[in-house]
């Protein structure tokens, strides 16, 4: 696994299981900023190898700007509609643009079917309104095709990992894409979610992971995050701002 090491001088890590890069807490001027400290890390092994930047969400593709065009790749994003457990700051897991839904895999077998049992139809009733949601943005164009990706190193990008949700889901939706590497980069991400990243990515990037997450925008600065339209303009420009 790779690891962050820019702030690893700031203050000796702490006794942590064996694999963690602890760092000093971390905030961000910006989404974009924090993919350009991200992209410097990945420039010198990644420039001339065969690479796909697939961002979670939208400001994840402000996160991932700077490293498609450090490594002149192509980017691209996947829908995800999480769903989320009433009163428990966590999601049950996510739905995608193929309308395939997948569990939280930090949360065990018998956890998810007694959150199913207590909101069984508030969570069809959210699965509805996300497919309804995602329907809305595909006719857009910037989204993923699984012919685009097959045979590279695939950088998954987000801008924060509270779970693994959506990493649960991205993971589903790449099961029949024959790639390179699975590659994960984030600027922050929580204990729990790296430990889902140990067991499923072959790289990691993370600048920095916090015990007590306090959610992606409290990371930030500027939270300012383009519109869906602009979004998907950037990622069609990305060649533009090849470096």
């Amino acid at each position: 696994m790779v690891y962050s090491e820019i702030y690893r001088t700031i203050r000796p890590p702490l006794a942590m299981p064996p694999g963690y890069c602890y760092t000093a807490s971390m905030y961000f001027e910006s989404r974009l900023a924090a993919g350009e400290k991200l992209a410097a890390l990945l420039v010198e092994k990644y420039r001339y190898e065969d690479c796909a930047v697939l961002a979670l969400s939208d400001g994840a593709v402000l996160v991932g700007e700077p490293i498609a065009a450090a490594l002149h790749s192509m980017m691209t994003m996947l829908l995800i509609e999480s769903i989320e457990i009433p009163g428990e700051g966590i999601n049950i897991g996510g739905i995608n643009q193929t309308g395939t839904f997948t569990y939280n895999g930090m949360l065990s077998a018998g956890e998810i079917e007694g959150f199913r049992q207590e909101y069984f139809g508030l969570f069809e009733e959210k699965k509805r309104e996300g497919m309804m949601r995602i329907n809305r943005l595909l006719g857009d164009g910037g989204l993923v095709n699984r012919d685009l990706l097959r045979g590279r190193n695939i950088i998954l990008v987000s801008d924060g990992f509270h779970d693994a949700a959506s990493l649960d889901v991205a993971l589903d939706f790449l099961k029949p894409v024959n790639m390179q590497k699975l590659i994960v980069a984030t600027p922050t991400a929580s204990i729990g979610a790296v430990d889902r990243l140990h067991v499923t990515a072959d790289e990691m990037y993370i600048l920095d992971v916090k015990s007590n997450f306090m959610g992606v925008d409290h990371y930030y600065d500027d939270n300012r995050v383009p519109s869906h339209e602009d979004t998907i303009q950037k990622i069609n420009d990305i060649i533009l701002h090849w470096q």
